[in-house]
């Protein structure tokens, strides 16, 4: 069973930073993608950032240079980064992990509790 824990949001000023974390319950290697979305109140989740297995990342276009993903194999841990923080930026953050297994012709997403995020004076 995958379990994927999130911690790190919070309240922020704008232009601040945070640090979000998932952490897996086993190694994140296996899976073929990890990423973070986010969901804001009557709003479409959207993919803010990925990460490959193979270490190729993406991010939306409204958090490209500001939003860093990173990920520590040897902690099982996902990390994003995230810098000049603006209103726009808050919304429940939710953790992804994406797994192909052809074998099944099938895949699988985990997802993480959410974690929340506002950036507000």
């Amino acid at each position: 069973q995958v379990q994927l824990v999130e911690s790190g949001g919070g309240l922020v000023q704008p232009g601040g930073s945070l640090r979000l974390s998932c952490a897996a319950s086993g190694s994140i290697f296996g899976f073929n993608a990890m990423g973070w979305y986010r969901q804001a109140p009557g709003k479409q989740r959207e993919l803010v950032a990925g990460i490959t297995r193979g270490g190729r990342t993406n991010y939306a276009d409204s958090v490209q240079g500001r939003f860093t993903i990173s990920r520590d194999n040897a902690k099982n841990t996902v990390y994003l980064q995230m810098n000049s923080l603006k209103p726009e930026d808050t919304a429940v953050y939710y953790c992804n992990a994406k797994l192909v297994v052809l074998g099944i012709n099938n895949e699988f997403d985990y997802w993480g509790q959410g974690t929340q995020v506002t950036v507000s004076s």
